[in-house]
């Protein structure tokens, strides 16, 4: 048989071929190997693909065969199943944390995890049509930089801004950089934020968002040093996000009896639901006096109401006092 230049190559051609082209429901015989093969300038016949199909499985490929009439070889498994990647890609698409442009690159990279056939059903971009997702493309290199500088124990310099009306970046302390130590990336509320510490300031501990920082550089000097022990990363996060932000204060609720499933969500599944009638509950917890608790509580209207203390259920009075006055009327 003539040799090509490509003939060294047929194993890792018949490799792709299979990754690409097979899965459980699309199979291909020796015959259609050959001629895929050939696509590639690479000669074959029934005996080599048979040999190198065994070298494939030594390396630890799963190439399965089904006998008799409309059988073939096929990958069996991958380092991926098609529920993973799907449930990747919905992660991709609703992510607020990249961009549009990059949410499509991360798919076309993760469909090449499976068959061409089965990648097909990780389109599923019409299922998150309208999605906000941010404006800052370089939000993928300030993540690997920021994790980078954790690693290496240094610290990390930065711009920081908001939009202004015409979604033109506003830099923040007159453009100059921040210089902080990386201590932790958290998750809250479909945004990923930086915790980071600096010996600079009275309250050293603060935190960034992230797809709000660019031009991210590691800096050759170490990190600050701070009191590892006494910091706890999931007590920081839990007083200064959403309805835990600053001092707590003990709150006795009252909840509709269907609203049990969401308040162990949100307080905590040890969370002790006191009985009060077949049709509603209390609780005692501690939160914070700040709109975000206040409109999750008003998000339930007459399900969900403040009985203690009388300072919060002044608080309430004085947001929803705002809104009608907002919208002409009064309380």
């Amino acid at each position: 048989m003539p040799r090509s230049s490509n003939q060294k190559l047929k194993p890792l051609y018949l490799a792709r071929i299979l990754l690409e082209r097979t899965d459980e429901s699309n199979v291909m015989t020796a015959q259609d190997i050959i001629a895929a093969l050939a696509a590639y300038d690479v000669p074959a016949d029934r005996k080599s693909i048979y040999d190198d199909i065994d070298a494939l499985r030594q390396y630890g490929m799963d190439i399965e065969l089904i006998r008799g009439k409309n059988g073939g070889y096929y990958v069996a498994s991958r380092d991926f199943e098609l529920p993973e990647l799907k449930l990747l890609v919905d992660a991709a698409l609703s992510s607020r944390l990249i961009t549009g442009k990059k949410s499509n690159m991360l798919i076309k990279k993760l469909s090449k995890l499976t068959s061409q056939e089965q990648a097909k059903q990780l389109n599923r971009q019409v299922h998150m049509q309208g999605r906000a997702k941010t404006l800052n493309e370089t939000v993928y290199y300030a993540v690997d930089a920021i994790h980078a500088a954790i690693n290496t124990n240094q610290k990390i310099s930065f711009r920081y801004f908001s939009y202004d009306m015409s979604k033109k970046r506003v830099y923040a302390k007159e453009d100059k950089r921040y210089i902080r130590t990386p201590v932790a990336m958290c998750w809250n509320e479909d945004n990923y934020y930086l915790v980071a510490y600096s010996s600079s300031y009275e309250k050293p501990f603060g935190t960034f968002r992230v797809d709000r920082m660019t031009d991210v550089e590691v800096l050759a000097e170490k990190a600050d040093k701070f009191d590892k022990a006494a910091f706890s990363i999931s007590d920081y996060i839990k007083q200064n996000f959403g309805m835990f932000t600053g001092e707590t204060i003990a709150a006795k609720l009252s909840f509709d009896a269907s609203l049990v499933s969401v308040v162990l969500d949100q307080f905590g599944a040890d969370t002790h639901l006191i009985k009060t009638s077949d049709s509603r509950f209390t609780v005692n917890v501690n939160v914070s006096e700040t709109p975000v608790f206040l409109g999750w509580m008003f998000k339930f209207a007459g399900k969900a109401e403040i009985l203690e203390p009388q300072s919060l259920r002044d608080a309430m009075m004085e947001m929803l006092k705002a809104a009608c006055e907002m919208y002409g009327d009064s309380l």
